[in-house]
């Protein structure tokens, strides 16, 4: 009898401990970025498929980019600098690839943050866990010169992605509607 309480016991303490892993992105996140992540598939497709209008070198780029198989995250550590660009497919133009700048991942203790250092263009922000080989990101978009805002201060500066690692130095961030300029930005990363 003591057998059985005590793996109901186990079991019951790792449900919560899922549930409350799992609860944490979903007190964090806005209801406009959970409808972004629910219409992903969608958006996403209909993005790519602007896109291929783009100029063929730049598509050919993207082709490549998207082509990666995923691999796990679970056994890499992404803190660090790297090198990383903005890719944005559809909306006002099919597709723009722009150069590379400068992103670093820290580590606080409560998991990894990125922050793009160089560029007009920035992003601050938190990773969590969404399976094995998927993380979600929730960040703040800013231009360069003014201070980053908090995740949750409003839909022109809220950024949700997925983040997918592609290799042992490369992973992206895909970003579905964002607030300005295309219907889907990628920031691409490597070392």
């Amino acid at each position: 009898m003591h057998l059985r309480a005590f793996i109901f016991s186990a079991a019951t303490l790792l449900l919560a401990e899922n549930a409350l892993a799992d609860g944490v992105v979903q007190k964090l996140i806005t209801p406009a970025d959970k409808m972004r992540l629910a219409n992903y598939e969608e958006t996403r497709k209909s993005a790519l498929a602007e896109a291929r209008a783009g100029q063929p070198g730049e598509v050919k780029e993207l082709d490549a980019l998207l082509a990666r198989p995923l691999v796990a995250f679970s056994d890499k550590d992404l803190t660090g600098n790297w090198q990383c660009r903005t890719i944005k497919a559809g909306g006002l133009g099919p597709l723009v690839i722009y150069g590379w700048f400068k992103c670093r991942v820290t580590d606080d203790g409560s998991g990894w943050m990125l922050e793009k250092t160089t560029g007009s263009q920035r992003t601050k922000g938190r990773f969590y866990d969404d399976g094995e080989k998927r993380s979600i990101y929730l960040g703040s978009g800013f231009v360069a010169g003014e201070k980053a805002k908090r995740y949750g201060a409003g839909p022109k500066t809220d950024q949700v992605g997925y983040a997918f690692r592609t290799g042992p130095s490369a992973w992206r961030i895909e970003f579905p509607a964002p607030y300005y300029e295309s219907k889907l930005d990628i920031i691409e990363f490597k070392r």
